[in-house]
């Protein structure tokens, strides 16, 4: 089943916060994820931060915030995505297919270039997220969970370096 047409993805407003931070929790087994949300922000390290909306209720979010991949000479600049969280009812009905879709969509307007996930193998693929993307990225993770996705074609070329995710994910 699809989420239906009423649902409206637009930015996160401060008011929406204690939503997104019950979302989160309730859709992790712990708050980690919730807690991460809030030191991300109060980091100042979000890029872009998302909400789906049904009937007024908040009912989905997905975060962005800055990375940076540390070459031997330089850095370049990209975003983890992460965490994405839908209430446990609004789960497998489109929701964070839109989530992930509008905040791509986002970054892209925003004049991101690379975008890095760890997340489900068999999801993210379809939004154009490759595990042969990340490899020459040294990262505490490796693997076919491990994926990158250039918003500007060729964006990842010839880079290779060290993943700096935000000193909140405590990486």
């Amino acid at each position: 089943m699809t989420a239906s047409l009423d649902i409206i993805v637009r930015p996160e407003s401060l008011i929406d916060r204690p939503a997104i931070r019950e979302v989160n929790i309730a859709a992790f087994p712990t708050p980690d994820e919730a807690d991460l949300v809030d030191a991300l922000r109060a980091g100042g390290h979000v890029v872009a931060s998302l909400v789906a909306i049904h009937e007024d209720e908040i009912i989905g979010h997905i975060l962005f915030s800055r990375m940076t991949i540390e070459g031997t000479d330089d850095s370049v600049a990209a975003v983890a995505l992460a965490p994405m969280a839908v209430a446990p009812a609004w789960q497998r009905r489109g929701v964070g297919s839109r989530l992930v879709t509008e905040g791509l969509a986002a970054c892209r307007e925003l004049g991101e270039r690379i975008v890095i996930v760890l997340g489900h193998p068999e999801y993210y693929p379809r939004f154009g997220f490759r595990a042969e993307l990340a490899r020459p990225l040294t990262a505490p993770f490796a693997g076919a969970a491990w994926m990158a996705l250039e918003l500007v074609p060729g964006a990842l070329r010839n880079v290779q370096g060290t993943v700096a995710y935000a000193p909140p994910f405590g990486i």
